[in-house]
């Protein structure tokens, strides 16, 4: 880190022990991720009206290059923030699996999901209970009236456009899974 550590504590005592965890996990993600510019802690007690029942609360700033990562999570969600430990431990767990999204967006790592192909159904059958489609490719696939997700089928038409698993069928290709585009948004 370029900026040493900072801890703040609120309505509360100053904790060695918690200062040793805080001073400890700082540190893994300083090792994690070498381009740390700070961290400030804040460990916030509850307030003195408070007497029973109260959450702590700890929230974490990191300053990145280019970046800030920033953990601050309300303590009413989370009821085993009673122990000030428990509520610090879960903040830095929050900021590691963010520095390490960071970390991999950095080293491009970034995970796409490929869309899943699309279409528009060119021949219907209801009664035979079966549909064509004609993929953007220009392929043809065949689907069953049971491929259409959420029992959509009464709802296609010629022209509809739809996004389709497809896979290799005894006849040629099909599709396992069928769904109106911008009814359902999947996979898109």
């Amino acid at each position: 880190m370029q900026i040493p550590l900072q801890i703040t504590y609120r309505n509360m005592e100053a904790s060695g022990a918690i200062d040793t965890y805080i001073r400890e996990r700082a540190a893994k993600l300083d090792n994690s991720c070498r381009n740390m510019v700070s961290c400030r802690v804040v460990v916030e007690a509850p307030h003195k009206h408070h007497h029973k029942g109260g959450l702590y609360h700890a929230s974490i700033d990191i300053t990145l290059p280019g970046e800030s990562i920033i953990i601050n999570r309300e303590p009413e969600l989370h009821q085993a923030h009673q122990d000030a430990h428990v509520a610090v431990r879960d903040a830095f767990d929050a900021a590691q699996r963010q520095l390490r999204a960071y970390v991999s967006r950095q080293k491009g790592e970034v995970k796409t999901h490929e869309a899943s192909p699309h279409g528009r159904i060119s021949e219907l059958y209801p009664a035979e209970d079966y549909g064509r489609i004609v993929s953007a490719e220009g392929g043809d696939i065949y689907f069953h009236r049971n491929s259409v997700l959420n029992m959509d089928f009464d709802a296609l038409a010629i022209g509809t456009e739809v996004r389709f698993v497809e896979q290799a069928g005894d006849e040629g290709p099909q599709a396992s899974s069928v769904w109106i585009i911008g009814k359902h948004h999947l996979g898109e």
